[in-house]
């Protein structure tokens, strides 16, 4: 068995004109429904959002200070 697509074939469709139009008044075919999941997404924790503020905080003051270190080193040897 091959995998269809979401959208009816228009060679086999009934009503189309060439080029895949409907004529006027005509309406015009369903494309495949997909569906959702049947269960509710559980709700993102505060606690992960704080996580990741923690770790970006701590990476952009490490950073910092190799460069700040960086540039101390420099001035002093200068």
């Amino acid at each position: 068995m091959s995998p269809q697509g979401p959208d009816p074939d228009p060679r086999t469709t009934p009503g189309l004109e060439p080029g895949g139009g409907v004529s006027p008044g005509d309406t015009p075919p369903d494309s495949a429904q997909t569906s959702a999941t049947t269960h509710r997404e559980p709700r993102q924790t505060r606690k992960m959002s704080v996580a990741w503020m923690v770790a970006i905080i701590a990476t952009v003051v490490i950073v910092s200070g190799f460069f700040l270190t960086y540039l101390i080193v420099y001035l002093v040897n200068s």
